[in-house]
């Protein structure tokens, strides 16, 4: 586990939106008694970031192991409206990996304050937990090899398909292999690397997982002339920041913060940080918003 004060993030590498000259200054309502998170994080001083390894731009490790990330940088800003609803100078902030499996029960069981990876928001998972305004939209397509012509899921009759365990990618291909009587072989595994390995030494014809993360992956091998993405979206995937039901204090900062970083032109430039200009590794997706995500953001106060 990582700890470090908030003030401390750009001296150690970290490119969360911590300092004061770069952070919303969200009007955060007065607050008569804490209660849930933020009753939790002011007597602990501290609150419990999850954050995945493996989800290049959103969520994952620089060379020097730190967390990093644009799911990271906007949970970054909610540490800070968070350190100035509680009346505190800064929050420490403590890293917890989690992945596509531990990540439910540990929001639930309070191992984690706040997941800052790219989990998708489902009316089936806000039984189970709590989630920010949409952060990212993608959905399910295909990785298969450059030039073995497949071109959809239809052409994967009989093959072999792999996913990740306890994802919505998973039940995706679970529902047209069902449908369609496509008779694929499915394959689960924990996470991408193991995904993408077997990929590489042919165990698998594709691998069906969020579009914008198969182009990142992609992206980070330089596999640009091994691998292609194919096919119509399998599924629709708005992705949130999770954290605990029944929290309402704590939701209504966390929309507040989204409000605050719409209307002041910081979601676009966290977006562009990521996904437009050269990320701290070095990749350069030049991914332009969805109009899906434009409207959503706009509905949040984003100028057009």
């Amino acid at each position: 586990m990582m700890r470090a004060s908030a003030t401390l993030f750009a001296a150690i590498g970290l490119t969360i939106v911590f300092a004061q000259t770069t952070l919303p200054q969200v009007q955060d309502a007065p607050i008569v008694r804490l209660r849930g998170t933020l009753a939790k994080v002011h007597d602990a001083g501290e609150i419990t970031l999850g954050y995945r390894a493996d989800s290049f731009p959103f969520s994952y490790l620089d060379s020097a192991d730190h967390p990093i990330g644009y799911s990271l940088d906007l949970c970054g800003a909610i540490v800070a409206a968070i350190a100035r609803a509680i009346d505190s100078p800064s929050v420490r902030t403590k890293f917890t990996r989690v992945t596509a499996q531990s990540r439910f029960p540990m929001v639930m069981a309070g191992e984690v304050d706040l997941e800052c990876g790219v989990t998708t928001d489902t009316s089936e998972r806000e039984q189970r937990a709590a989630f920010s305004p949409t952060t990212f939209v993608s959905g399910t397509k295909l990785m298969v090899q450059r030039g073995a012509g497949f071109k959809s899921i239809f052409d994967l009759k009989g093959k072999r398909v792999v996913s990740i365990d306890g994802t919505t990618n998973e039940d995706a291909v679970k529902f047209f292999d069902d449908k369609r009587k496509l008779g694929l072989t499915l394959l689960s595994v924990t996470d991408r690397a193991e995904g993408y390995a077997m990929m590489e030494e042919g165990r698998a014809e594709a691998f069906a997982a969020d579009d914008v993360l198969l182009y990142a992956m992609i992206a980070q091998h330089q596999a640009q002339r091994q691998f292609i993405v194919v096919g119509d979206y399998l599924s629709y995937d708005p992705y949130g920041l999770m954290f605990r039901r029944d929290d309402p204090q704590f939701r209504d900062l966390v929309q507040a913060t989204f409000r605050e970083l719409a209307q002041n032109g910081d979601l676009v430039e966290i977006y562009h940080r990521w996904f437009i200009r050269r990320t701290p590794t070095g990749e350069r997706l030049n991914l332009p918003m969805s109009p899906q995500l434009q409207e959503i953001w706009q509905a949040l106060g984003m100028p057009e």
